[in-house]
């Protein structure tokens, strides 16, 4: 099915998927110090929730934490006093999206991507969504556990310039835009949300972007202007689990 969208033609039948799936073993990434997710069938007493063991259908019950268990989407809700779900901060799904790709600086002890680094990647291009895939890139990110590694992070600067392009959407293939130890200050999260108080919501603050987290990005899909289709389940939560695919966009 093509689509056309400002003088351009998405492909829909080539879908290029970068979440991660979410399973119940060790190739699961994981995060935050947390274990592996649990997929397991339901027990009352005798009955077991499983067709080899009986039942009628498979009827699982899923033990997981979306921000550390696998691709996931955010909203402000994340860092917020108040409750903000991302179910009603998130309500198109269709965008124009910039992949770049940035091998992140060694500043002492930790690797940063720069404000410098951006600006240079997007080349004055201004999309709604922001796709950002860091070098080296390893396999093993989709794997791998982060929890006590200090992963790469955006810098605070790289955060308030992708917002003030106006850009809405930021995807990364890292746990965290911010440090993983950073005394809970969130830098990134607030810059990029333009939160300045999370105990008293600014007006200012954008309730319509979105962070997602976690996302892998093959080397066989290259730089450049995709067609993004970010879906996320309707989970009243401020965060939910996500399926970002991109399109290429063909004149």
């Amino acid at each position: 099915m093509l689509v056309h969208f400002n003088e351009t033609v998405a492909n829909l039948s080539k879908p290029l998927d970068i979440s991660l799936p979410l399973s119940a073993n060790a190739n699961n990434p994981i995060a935050w110090y947390i274990d592996a997710p649990v997929i397991e069938p339901v027990k009352m007493g005798d009955w077991v929730g499983k067709v080899s063991e009986g039942s009628s259908t498979n009827f699982n019950n899923i033990f997981f934490n979306p921000h550390g268990h696998g691709t996931h989407t955010e909203c402000l809700g994340h860092i917020t006093k108040a409750f903000y779900s991302i179910n009603e901060a998130l309500k198109q799904f269709f965008f124009v999206a910039e992949l770049i790709s940035i091998q992140p600086e060694a500043q002492g002890e930790d690797l940063v991507i720069t404000k410098t680094q951006v600006e240079t990647a997007l080349n004055s291009k201004t999309p709604e969504a922001i796709v950002i895939r860091t070098l080296p890139n390893d396999v093993v990110k989709q794997s791998k556990n982060y929890s006590n590694s200090n992963p790469p992070y955006l810098e605070e600067a790289a955060a308030t310039y992708i917002r003030e392009c106006g850009i809405k959407h930021l995807l990364i293939d890292l746990p965290s835009v911010d440090k993983e130890k950073d005394d809970g200050k969130l830098l990134s999260h607030k810059a990029f949300w333009n939160v300045k108080d999370v105990n008293n919501l600014n007006d200012d603050a954008r309730h319509d972007a979105t962070i997602t987290e976690l996302i892998f990005v093959p080397d066989t899909i290259v730089d450049g202007t995709y067609l993004l289709n970010l879906q996320i389940a309707s989970f009243v939560n401020d965060a939910s689990p996500s399926k970002p695919v991109l399109y290429k966009l063909e004149r």
